[in-house]
């Protein structure tokens, strides 16, 4: 079809909204009735031909007393669903009476299947009888819908000279035409114009990028392919129809079953038509409603191929609650066993759950085949690297690497959607890696190949034509180093990130003045068995500030013991915290003496020998948490930790040392750092020329100034 009559269709639907309902409904209810009276439509004009022949069943069976006679019906018309009431659309236009049109009407819906029942469910569409007869609207709106203007029907209508009058609609331009109004309506309404949908232009790149590197592999066998956010199905369709295609080009018999989920309940609805259309479903099954991630529709299956573009920046937090909470959540898809971690918690923060819809499909994947599974998901740019060591992000991004199933990231152009012009990037996910991309990792940097669209649709400005799809297909297939393409190891996202500490100093100070203020304190706390202990020790210091706050803890023990005073935790904190202050001049603080040796590289991970009282001994340290601090050790820093260590830290601060307990691997991945290209540099003749340039510009333009013209 065209894009003259696509967009004939789309004007003249849009158009029955201001032919018909501007006077009963406010702008923003316009969809509640166009929507679905399109799915109807549509129903209707696929079942038409083969009515007389289903009512000739039906007859049939009523004769014999058959109650369920659903699948009877649905073999004569060669779909998966039916309508056995005795009415078309066609049919209905002609009442003069609207409580006879409603009746009647009511007695159409009525007649369609249990599976169209649960769309018209979902689109609440009854709900809108009433208030269409009331206005005397509901006639005027099925007359337009059955014009002979326009054909929603997938086969052409013919003129009297037997050719082609209007051409049929297949199913995806039908779902573009649902999108398209989707889109409109919600343009209209402030709200999300692309939020339940995706580009076709993107669509078909990612059908591409799914099937083409592995089309020489395709089998005769059944496929079975899965949107996790499915929207209004187009995902679904166009990865059907590609795979279809393909799979003929190589002369493979292949059988594809499609499964979806959605929350949304009308775009749910437009996507159980569009499946029932395509004969996908005769019990409902393939797509589930409700939220994928606190309500899997599909717990128990696997698939060959996984696309999707689930919603980014958006709060999960009702469905986090559902699971149990952050601290509680133990859902297998999100909580995995890798690297020895029996719980690797793959949960990002609440603000924002894209990335749990890649972990839901990492969970569906294929083991077991050939093939394995392939998964191609659009995110925006924060999955690259949002997120510390150790963070739910940083831990899906390790585990998808450290499994070696990072295939490629594809970095797409600015407004490529509807609803936003910021980047977007294409995960490429598989078990099955070639065997020369083992180990390695494919960036493909698409942000330019572009071609602008004459008019903008939303925020989207630019579209992917079928020769820029192909370019990006080709540098994904081809696995080349080139301008658009950079391959890295694995280990290239990775990283160490260590815990710095350095150790406490503190000094004691015995003046006058402090101890006045210590004894104060300690009357206010009732704490006056300390005063004669510390006066003591002030004493023996000479009212003087004590470098060493080993030796007063020393010596402190030593006074409370001869004193028959008992210092507990609490009273040690109070003397601290009262007395003792940061001082960088001060000794090292000692947290523990270990009697045994420790290995040689001990001393960068907090254990050093020194020399207590004449003896060697191996000691721990205090640290001091205002002069902790982190770095970033990329996992291919040759001589790992310890070196860049000794380096990059033990240079500048050689009393440092690493908290090991802390150390966590993390994974980002920058796509600025690996294409930017730096700007050139004028040259010192170029800035001379241009500065000589403005000075003869600007001579004599001082004294106009200053002295009013006159020279």
């Amino acid at each position: 079809m065209d894009n003259n009559t696509y967009n004939q269709i789309v004007s003249f639907i849009w158009g029955i909204a201001d032919d018909c309902l501007r006077d009963v409904y406010v702008r923003g209810k316009y969809r509640d009735v166009i929507l679905p009276m399109t799915v109807i439509r549509r129903l209707d004009a696929v079942l038409e031909p083969t009515k007389d022949a289903v009512l000739e069943m039906k007859e049939k069976l009523d004769a014999a007393d058959i109650v369920n006679q659903t699948e009877a019906l649905c073999n004569v018309a060669s779909q998966s669903f039916v309508n056995s009431s005795p009415f078309t659309l066609k049919d209905l236009k002609s009442r003069s009476k609207q409580q006879q049109l409603k009746a009647d009407f009511i007695e159409y819906l009525d007649g369609f299947s249990p599976n169209v029942q649960e769309i018209l469910e979902k689109f609440r569409f009854r709900n809108q009888i009433d208030t269409m007869v009331e206005a005397d609207i509901l006639g005027a709106v099925i007359e337009k819908f059955v014009s002979p203007t326009i054909n929603l029907s997938p086969k052409p209508v013919f003129d009297d000279n037997g050719d082609v009058r209007l051409p049929g609609l297949n199913n995806h331009t039908m779902g573009v035409i649902f999108e398209e109004l989707i889109r409109r309506f919600n343009e209209e309404n402030n709200e999300e114009a692309g939020e339940h949908f995706t580009p076709r232009d993107v669509v078909e790149l990612m059908a591409d990028i799914t099937f083409l590197p592995i089309e020489d592999k395709i089998k005769d066998a059944p496929y079975i392919i899965y949107d996790g956010a499915c929207g209004t199905g187009g995902m679904l369709t166009v990865a059907d129809e590609r795979l279809q295609e393909l799979a003929n080009e190589h002369d493979k018999n292949i059988t594809t079953y499609l499964y979806g989920q959605e929350i949304n309940p009308e775009t749910y609805a437009i996507t159980q038509a569009d499946l029932l259309i395509k004969g996908e479903s005769l019990q409902n099954d393939n797509v589930a409603f409700g939220s994928t991630l606190s309500n899997d529709g599909f717990p128990t299956y696997n698939f060959d191929f996984m696309l999707s573009n689930p919603p980014y920046g958006k709060s999960w937090k009702t469905d986090l609650d559902r699971l149990g909470g952050k601290k509680n959540i133990s859902d297998p898809r999100f909580i995995v066993n890798h690297d020895g971690e029996s719980e690797f918690k793959m949960v990002p923060r609440s603000s924002d759950g894209q990335m749990l819809f890649l972990a839901n499909k990492l969970s569906k994947m294929k083991h077991d085949t050939e093939l394995g599974s392939r998964i191609v998901e659009v995110h925006n740019g924060s999955s690259l690297f949002t997120g510390d060591a150790g963070s739910g992000e940083s831990n899906l991004r390790r585990y998808i690497i450290e499994n070696d199933w990072l295939e490629a990231i594809i970095a797409l152009p600015e407004n490529m959607f509807y609803n936003t012009g910021i980047y977007t990037y294409i995960w490429v996910v598989t078990n099955r890696k070639a065997s020369h991309r083992k180990g390695k990792v494919q960036l493909i940097n698409a942000t330019e190949l572009k071609s602008p669209l004459r008019k903008h649709l939303g925020n989207k400005s630019s579209e992917l034509t079928q020769e820029i799809r192909k370019k990006i297909s080709d540098l994904l297939i081809k696995f080349e180093q080139g301008e658009y393409s950079k391959i890295f190891d694995n280990r290239e996202f990775g990283y160490h990130k260590i815990t710095v500490e350095r150790p406490l100093r503190l000094s004691v100070n015995f003046s006058k003045e402090i101890i006045q203020k210590f004894t104060l304190k300690c009357q206010e706390q009732k704490e006056e068995t300390l005063v004669p202990v510390i006066e003591q020790l002030a004493n023996k210091f000479q009212y003087t500030i004590l470098k060493d706050y080993n030796l007063f803890l020393k010596e402190l023990s030593k006074k409370a013991k001869s004193l028959n005073i008992k210092l507990n935790v609490k009273k040690l904190n109070f003397i601290k915290n009262n007395l003792a202050q940061v001082d960088e001049t001060a000794e090292k603080v000692i947290k523990k003496i270990h009697k045994q040796e420790k290995s040689l590289e001990s001393s960068l991970y907090g254990i050093f020998t020194t020399s207590i009282d004449g003896s060697q001994r191996f000691v721990e340290y205090e640290a001091d948490s205002d002069l902790r601090d982190s770095e970033q050790i990329p996992l291919l820093y040759e001589g790992g930790i310890e070196q860049f260590f000794k380096e990059e830290v033990l240079t500048y601060a050689p009393d440092a040392w690493i908290e090991k307990s802390k150390t966590e691997i993390g994974y980002e991945i920058s796509f600025t750092k690996h294409f930017y290209q730096p700007v050139k540099r004028r040259t010192l003749d170029e800035i001379e020329s241009e500065i000589k340039s403005l000075e003869k510009e600007t001579e004599g333009l001082l004294l106009d100034i200053i002295g009013g013209g006159v020279r």
